[in-house]
């Protein structure tokens, strides 16, 4: 007696309830994977991707965006600070590195940083082709970058103003390609990096160019009016020079960036220096720690709503298959007596009625994994966000099979009880009965 295919007609015969019963579980599964999932990789975010940075120094307004901007580089930023004013604070003796950053153009998508080379130490990022960027308009890419947009070394690239890819507003300096960095799993394999200079050059040529025009034009005027005053040339002369080198020390003295990325070298700067830097200055100083955690306990709200719905619908699919099997066993309780006259074992009838609802689980576990995964990919197309790979982290082995494990008992739960009128079966008293 061939106990599968037995099995496999039985769930044949009976299909809204097997159709009812799988949907019910693969969602509930989708929901507990997915939730799980998200919770990991937010986490990891969190884990991984401060490294050792302690304190972001940035513009006023939302410390959370301003991590969020300047750390895992998710948010757009609060503004900008003088880099003179933020550069002090790295000759403070309990700071042990500070790392200015500096951004506002992108390239497909992929944001460009500019800043110092100690930034790839907070990420333990190496460079796998190429070397460092060692002059203005030089970048390395992240792993990711590289891979998505087939860039090599040697190749360049025009940026587009903003964080997001657009065709309407594209410089004219192009940035060549020296380096590739390895994968490392962290935000930086998004990123496009390059120094302080390239940023500044790249929006300083355009003010140029605007001020270029605006000198044109009054050079034009002045040299007509010269025409009637040859004998103020040389006293004017001294004038544009003076003019020229008093514009220099005030186009150095505008410098400016993003926001400043701190290490601590004292404990006790953390009492201290957020404090002073929002009360004494026109910047604001954010513990990334702080906010992401903060982040994590509002958000936690959601997720713990959400698992519990996955349980209520866990428990609700559980006693739907307990009903299917148990309606089945009651209603061809005759043909399972005759299968007992005819040899079968108690046995063997109950692997027939486990091997059902394993076939529904195996099933529930298919579509649940494919919900999963559509789910993920439709939420993060839905938000625009192109990191998705990077984001999202693989759920550890353990923790899924804590997820498979609950099921598999609550499913095993149920069979336990839907068998008991098998156990229980009086085949006499059965077949004299029947009509």
């Amino acid at each position: 007696m061939n106990i599968w295919k037995i099995s496999v007609e039985n769930i044949k015969s009976k299909p809204l309830y097997t159709l009812l019963s799988v949907f019910m579980l693969a969602l509930s599964i989708a929901l507990l994977l997915g939730i799980q999932q998200l919770k990991t990789s937010f986490k990891y975010q969190m884990e991984n991707n401060l490294g050792d940075i302690d304190l972001v120094i940035g513009a006023k307004g939302s410390p959370l965006q301003l991590v969020l901007s300047s750390v895992l580089h998710l948010d757009n930023p609060t503004g900008n600070i003088p880099f003179k004013e933020a550069n002090k604070f790295g000759r403070n003796p309990m700071i042990k590195k500070a790392v200015p950053i500096s951004y506002g153009d992108n390239y497909k998508g992929f944001r460009i940083v500019g800043t110092a080379p100690e930034f790839m130490t907070f990420y333990e990022a190496e460079i796998e082709n190429g070397r460092q960027v060692q002059k203005s308009l030089e970048v390395i890419l992240g792993h990711m970058v590289a891979e998505q947009l087939q860039l090599k070394i040697g190749d360049t690239f025009l940026s587009s103003h903003g964080l997001v890819d657009n065709d309407a507003h594209v410089h004219d300096d192009e940035f060549t390609v020296v380096g590739i960095l390895k994968p490392t799993q962290k935000v930086i394999d998004r990123l496009i990096v390059t120094n302080l200079e390239s940023i500044w050059d790249v929006h300083d040529h355009e003010d140029h160019e605007n001020l270029d025009n605006h000198e044109d034009k009054e050079e034009h005027e002045d040299h007509e009016d010269h025409d009637n005053h040859g004998d103020h040339q040389d006293h004017t002369d001294d004038e544009h020079h003076d003019h020229e080198n008093h514009e220099h020390n005030d186009h150095e003295e505008d410098k400016e960036i993003t926001s400043l990325l701190i290490s601590f070298r004292n404990p006790a700067a953390l009492l201290t220096l957020p404090r002073r830097i929002n009360e004494d200055t026109n910047m604001q100083a954010a513990l990334p720690k702080y906010e992401l955690n903060k982040l994590y306990e509002y958000t936690g709200i959601g997720f713990k709503t959400i698992s519990w719905i996955a349980y209520v619908i866990l428990i609700i699919s559980g006693m739907t298959i307990f009903i299917s099997l148990y309606k089945m066993i009651k209603e061809r309780a005759f043909d399972l007596a005759l299968l007992r006259t005819y040899g079968a074992s108690n046995t063997q009838l109950i692997k027939m009625v486990t091997y059902e609802g394993l076939i529904i689980i195996c099933f529930a576990f298919i579509i649940g994994f494919i919900f999963t995964k559509a789910g993920l990919y439709f939420l993060f197309n839905y938000l625009e966000s192109g990191y998705q790979k990077t984001i999202v982290q693989a759920l550890p082995i353990s923790e899924a099979l804590q997820i498979i494990g609950l099921v598999f008992a609550m499913i095993i739960l149920s069979i336990s009880l839907a068998i008991y009128p098998i156990i229980k079966m009086n085949i006499s008293t059965i077949l004299s009965n029947e009509k």
